[in-house]
C-alpha cells in the first residue's frame, strides 16, 4: 500500500479542530450508543476501513453487542434497534449520502418529534463529524490497526 502523508503532522492545527468537534461530542448530551451507531453506520457507508475497525473496538468496550454491529448494514430489517436508533441511523444514511436526496422532510421531521432542537443539532453534528473523518482517513490511506 502507498504511504501517503499525514494530515495530523503537516497541519497539526486541523487536527485540533477535528479533536475539538470530537470534544463537543463527548460533553454533549448524545448518548453513546447513539454516538457509536452514528460513527459506525457513516464509515460503514463512505467504506472506511480505519474508522470501521476503530469505531467497532470503542463500541463493544462500551457493551455494544456483536450481533448488533454486524446487523448494522441490514437494520431496517432487524428487530434489535430501537425506533429511536432507527430513526438516528436513517438520518444518518441520508446526511452521509446528500447528494442523492438530502434529509428528507419525513426523516427531518420524524428526528425533531423524538429528540427535539438540541439532540437533534448534536446528532448532525456527529453525522458531519464522522464523515469529515471518514475523508481524512480514506484521502491519506490511514492504516487499519490490529
Amino acid at each position: 500500500m502507498t504511504t501517503r502523508i499525514q494530515i495530523n503532522k503537516t497541519e497539526p492545527d486541523a487536527y485540533k479542530g477535528m479533536f475539538a468537534l470530537e470534544n463537543y461530542l463527548t460533553q454533549s448530551t448524545l448518548k453513546k450508543s447513539h454516538i457509536h451507531l452514528i460513527k459506525l453506520r457513516a464509515s460503514q457507508i463512505n467504506q472506511c476501513a480505519f474508522c470501521i475497525n476503530m469505531h467497532t473496538k470503542e463500541a463493544l468496550k462500551d457493551g455494544e453487542s456483536i450481533q448488533r454491529i454486524a446487523l448494522l448494514n441490514a437494520w431496517k430489517e432487524s428487530n434489535l434497534f430501537t425506533s429511536e436508533e432507527k430513526a438516528i441511523l436513517q438520518i444518518t444514511e441520508e446526511a452521509t449520502l446528500i447528494h442523492v436526496n438530502g434529509v428528507t422532510e419525513d426523516t427531518y421531521q420524524q428526528t425533531i418529534e423524538l429528540f427535539g432542537p438540541n439532540y437533534f443539532s448534536q446528532i448532525i453534528m456527529a453525522i458531519a463529524t464522522i464523515n469529515a473523518w471518514n475523508r481524512i482517513a480514506i484521502s491519506t490511506l490511514m492504516p487499519v490497526e490490529p
